[in-house]
């Protein structure tokens, strides 16, 4: 992002200085995977600017957790299903599924 912009924006609403910052915090501690610091987040974030974010995160607490402390992830699955659906959608109304499964295996 311009630098320039950023002073702009800050300059005109404060408070998106400190949604950046926690931004910035939940990117740390989604890298790093840190359950402690991801309480301490939630807290932190309750009156401020991202207090939507943190009640959604907060209602659905026990999934960021296991997410936070699991090593595994569904992206490569994700990545398929996106493939696919990307295949599907540039064929829309052109073939039917025989198609769609010829491009699908040959890819």
């Amino acid at each position: 992002m311009d630098g320039r912009f950023l002073d702009a924006l800050v300059a005109a609403v404060p408070e998106i200085e400190r949604a950046l910052a926690e931004v910035k915090a939940f990117t740390v501690i989604v890298r790093e995977q840190d359950q402690a610091g991801f309480g301490a987040w939630l807290d932190r974030c309750r009156d401020g600017p991202l207090s939507g974010l943190a009640e959604g995160l907060r209602r659905d607490r026990a999934a960021v957790e296991a997410a936070l402390a699991l090593s595994w992830s569904t992206s490569p699955v994700e990545g398929q299903i996106n493939r696919v659906k990307t295949l599907k959608r540039t064929m829309y109304g052109r073939a039917k599924l025989d198609l769609l499964r010829a491009r699908v295996l040959a890819a």
